[in-house]
C-alpha cells in the first residue's frame, strides 16, 4: 500500500537485502487483495477482512498495521451526531475499515443505515444525514473539515475491549522460514529512522510522529491477534 502509514514498513524493505528476492509493488488494499487470490503476487500487507475469501490465508509477518485505541485515519465523517445518520458512503480503498464500520454501526450504535457504494469524488456528498467512512491519508486531510469524526478503532476499543488489526503481512503459501525472519528484520528497520521517514513525508495537516508513536502501533502482538480473532467472527 502506498498510505503514510505503510512508510515505517517501506523504508527497511526498500533498503534492504530482500530487495534482491522480491518484486515490490504498490496498489490500493482492494487490487491486492484480488491479486494475491488470483496468484498474480506471493504476499501482501492486506486489510485483514480479505483473509476468509482467501484460500490457505496465513499471517507471515511480525509486523503489520494495527492500534489499541484512536487511530484517527479510519473514522466515519458526518454533520450530524450518530443518532442522525440515514445513509453511509463506504470508502471503496478498503474492506476491513468498510466492515469495521457496519460492524459498529450494528453492535455498537445499533443504528441501521443505508450503505452506499462511495465513487471517486464521494467526500463532497456527504452532507445533510448521510454519512462516509473515510481512510488512510484522505481521512487525516479531512478532521477539520466535518463536524462529527467518529473514530472506528476508538469505537472499537469501547466496544470490545480489545485492539484491532487492520492490515497484516499475508501469504496463501507457505514461505522458506529464512526468508520470514530477513523479512521481519527488513520491516524493523524503519523505526530507528522515523526522524528522516517524517521528513521524507511532510504532511501538515496532522503530526506524524503522534501518528507512527501514539496511533498505529506495528507489532503485532497477542492482545492485538485476540481482536482480529474477534472480528473475523464477527464478519
Amino acid at each position: 500500500m502506498s498510505y503514510l502509514n505503510t512508510k515505517p514498513l517501506l523504508y527497511g524493505i526498500e533498503r534492504s537485502e530482500i530487495m534482491n528476492e522480491i518484486e515490490l509493488v504498490v496498489d490500493y488494499p482492494s487490487n491486492l487483495a484480488r491479486r494475491l487470490r488470483e496468484g498474480s503476487i506471493d504476499l501482501a500487507l492486506l486489510p485483514v477482512a480479505a483473509m476468509p475469501e482467501i484460500d490457505g490465508a496465513r499471517i507471515i509477518s511480525d509486523y503489520g498495521i494495527a492500534t489499541d485505541g484512536n487511530v484517527v485515519s479510519v473514522a466515519l465523517f458526518s454533520q450530524v451526531p450518530i443518532e442522525e445518520i440515514e445513509t453511509v458512503y463506504l470508502d471503496y480503498q478498503s474492506r476491513t475499515s468498510v466492515r469495521l464500520a457496519q460492524v459498529m454501526l450494528q453492535h455498537h450504535w445499533k443504528k441501521e443505515v443505508t450503505y452506499l457504494p462511495a465513487g471517486v469524488d464521494y467526500i463532497n456528498d456527504i452532507k445533510d444525514t448521510q454519512a462516509g467512512v473515510i481512510i488512510g491519508d484522505r481521512a487525516l486531510q479531512q478532521l477539520d473539515n466535518f463536524k462529527y469524526v467518529y473514530d472506528l478503532s476508538a469505537a472499537w476499543k469501547a466496544h470490545t475491549g480489545l485492539d484491532f488489526i487492520f492490515a497484516a503481512w499475508i501469504a496463501n503459501k507457505d514461505l522458506p522460514a529464512s526468508f520470514i525472519d530477513q523479512f521481519n528484520k527488513a520491516n524493523a528497520i524503519g523505526f530507528d529512522h522515523l526522524d528522516e521517514i517524517i521528513a521524507a513525508n511532510p504532511f501538515p495537516e496532522y503530526s506524524m510522529h503522534t501518528y507512527y508513536t501514539d496511533n498505529i502501533k506495528y507489532l503485532l502482538d497477542d492482545k492485538k491477534k485476540a481482536g482480529l480473532k474477534r472480528f473475523l467472527e464477527l464478519i
